[in-house]
């Protein structure tokens, strides 16, 4: 008989980016992506999109290099977070409790495999909205923001790994997420994984890291309404300033309609080159600023799901 199936991961809840360039990467979340502002700590930003039932769900952080800092998921209770708490300390993978976070109370931080740094926590702080920026609607977290490309919810991110299978069965085993695709090679290889733990096709998804440097980040993605609002993103990023790398396209893996400012895979086009190679940070012999589109990197990157 099959085990039960362990549902204690509630959804996606935030990611950290550091970013080189705290303050371009803060007016790019702002005035280009559409996102406001609930709230500094240190050197870090806590940015929100106007769906975010969260304080937020993108902390960016002055960093050295543009780099994954952490991804967050919430659990569906407290006893659904001490469930998998032990089950990671089980693992080998832990790193310990976190306090004092903005937006949410004790986080527990472990480390997948290839070394991304993940937490897990489950009691948060509800947004509430001043003035300025509260809805008509009561079952609406803040009014619409009418700026830039009005990114709705965070809908998933995207790291690379040195070792999918092993990254696969670490989030199926310890945290109960669920294989909705994958990509196996004729060697029999995995090359890409793409989980859930809600109802959605995805979660997050890992890709096969092209050099074999462990812990590295490909992109963050955020839903808008409809395929007509990605299309109206690529105007907003024209009048901004910012490449587009590729899109509008079709994904063939999750069938999602999409736009990447600096990653990409095409419907009706070859797989651009850079697509499996770039992420952060930045190769041990590579010039972080070689390039300008490298230099903001994910903090100006942006994948739209509708």
């Amino acid at each position: 008989m099959s085990e039960e199936p362990v549902t204690d991961v509630a959804h996606l809840g935030h990611l950290e980016l550091l970013t080189p360039k705290p303050e371009e990467s803060l007016r790019f979340f702002v005035d280009v992506m559409g996102m406001t502002e609930s709230g500094r700590k240190g050197v870090a930003v806590f940015l929100r999109a106007w769906d975010d039932y969260e304080q937020y769900s993108l902390q960016l952080t002055a960093a050295k290099t543009a780099a994954l800092g952490h991804a967050a998921f919430r659990a569906r209770s407290a006893q659904a977070l001490e469930r998998r708490v032990k089950a990671i300390e089980g693992s080998g993978a832990g790193i310990g409790w976190v306090k004092g976070e903005f937006g949410h109370g004790p986080a527990y931080r472990f480390h997948d495999p290839d070394g991304h740094v993940m937490e897990l926590y489950y009691e948060t702080q509800w947004y509430q909205a001043p003035e300025g920026l509260r809805p008509a609607l009561k079952n609406q977290a803040q009014r619409f923001p009418a700026r830039g490309v009005n990114v709705r919810p965070l809908d998933h991110f995207n790291c690379l790994a040195v070792d999918i299978q092993a990254n696969r069965e670490f989030f199926q085993k310890y945290l109960g997420f669920r294989l909705t695709e994958q990509i196996v090679l004729d060697t029999g290889e995995e090359a890409g994984m793409w989980l859930t733990a809600t109802n959605k096709s995805y979660d997050f998804a890992y890709t096969k890291e092209a050099h074999d440097v462990k812990g590295r980040f490909h992109h963050i993605t955020y839903a808008v309404d409809s395929r007509e609002d990605v299309l109206r993103a690529a105007d907003v990023f024209l009048e901004a300033g910012v490449k587009i790398e590729t899109g509008p396209h079709k994904h063939a893996v999750q069938q999602t309609f999409f736009l990447y400012v600096r990653k990409g895979q095409a419907w009706g086009l070859k797989t651009i080159e850079s697509f499996h190679t770039h992420g952060t940070p930045p190769l041990p012999d590579q010039n972080p600023f070689e390039n300008e589109i490298v230099e903001q990197d994910d903090l100006s990157e942006k994948g739209i799901a509708s």
